[in-house]
């Protein structure tokens, strides 16, 4: 197949182009800053029409992943590129399909499982999930993530694809061993001995596997019958302070302090993001993947860490003429 990955150039977007390069598959990346891969990149800005819309005449699948990244401190700038980044690109993407002689069989947009509530009762599915604003005990500041989500979402079920199949993943976060995820953010606290709970541990975490992310994405590609939303995330989703538990456990380490959250959000400031990203209660489950017969590999975080550290430890040591056991991973 031909798959184009307009914003492809960040952590989940390398993860996909690696897997279906590796299939043989021709990819092409639209990128604002082309860099040299194993795979093609196009220069877009994200905003506007151009070259890279032949790209898209005649390939087999679009995945729009563009987006200004969350992980920032919501001042106003920030938040209008957070909100410009994803609507404008999402339009102009379906009107580029839309013009095409050849448009593609099928169009991913990314989405966000951010977009169901703040909540620990019950799982959030396509079907039954409950949709985030407003719900009680979630901060009046989070409400910015749900009407992003929105608008993101309105903007791709307006676009006007008549020969093009739309889906739009509302994905969890994806977990890979590639350095500055958000898996190698954790294992670093983990190894410094501060991967405990944070806050009171009882927010759900949904995560996916990195090789299940990549399975379900081709998965999805080729079921012609499946379009909407579909949830991209492990079915088991647990809690704060029992992910951090397994982690931690995964990564051979025995404690992890915990941080409350006056802490957390002392530390957001100096890290220049959000609590929002580790406080809110994401219990977010694959409803469709599930009812539509998708199997996956890695469905228990336990297994998954396990897998995750391992590989971790791997890409480290191969990365170094002289590799040092840094104190963790060491199973």
């Amino acid at each position: 197949m031909k798959i184009l990955i307009p914003g492809g150039s960040g952590q989940v977007g390398t993860i996909l182009a690696r897997a279906f390069h590796a299939s043989g598959d021709d990819v092409v990346v639209l990128s604002r800053a082309p860099a040299a891969r194993p795979w093609r990149v196009a220069l877009w800005d994200g905003a506007s029409s151009g070259a890279w819309e032949e790209e898209i005449d005649g390939c087999d699948a679009v995945i729009n992943l563009t987006g200004r990244s969350v992980n920032c401190r919501y001042n106003a700038a920030n938040r209008r590129d957070i909100l410009e980044s994803r609507v404008r690109s999402t339009r102009i993407v379906g009107e580029a399909i839309a013009r095409a002689a050849h448009p593609p069989r099928v169009w991913l947009q990314a989405s966000t499982a951010t977009i169901y509530g703040h909540r620990y009762d019950a799982a959030n599915d396509e079907r039954s999930g409950i949709l985030g604003g407003g719900e009680a005990g979630a901060p009046s500041s989070w409400q910015f993530s749900i009407d992003v989500a929105r608008a993101w979402e309105q903007t791709f079920a307006e676009a006007v694809t008549g020969r093009t199949r739309k889906v739009a993943l509302r994905s969890a976060m994806t977990l890979s061993p590639d350095r500055g995820g958000v898996f190698d953010t954790l294992l670093g606290l983990v190894g410094r001995g501060l991967g405990g709970r944070a806050g009171d541990g009882r927010q759900f975490m949904s995560w996916i596997h990195d090789q299940d992310f990549t399975a379900a994405v081709r998965w999805l590609i080729d079921r012609e019958a499946i379009d909407g939303i579909v949830n991209v995330a492990s079915p088991n989703p647990l809690p704060n302070a029992e992910f951090m538990r397994l982690q931690r456990e995964a990564a051979g380490v025995p404690f992890g302090l915990p941080a409350r959250e006056w802490m957390l959000e002392i530390g957001a400031i100096f890290m220049r993001t959000e609590t929002e990203l580790v406080l809110k209660s994401r219990r977010v489950v694959p409803g469709r993947l599930l009812e539509d017969g998708f199997r996956f590999r890695f469905p228990d975080w336990r297994d998954a860490a396990r897998d995750l550290c391992r590989r971790w430890k791997a890409l480290r040591s191969r990365r170094s003429a002289n590799p040092i056991d840094p104190g963790y991973c060491r199973r």
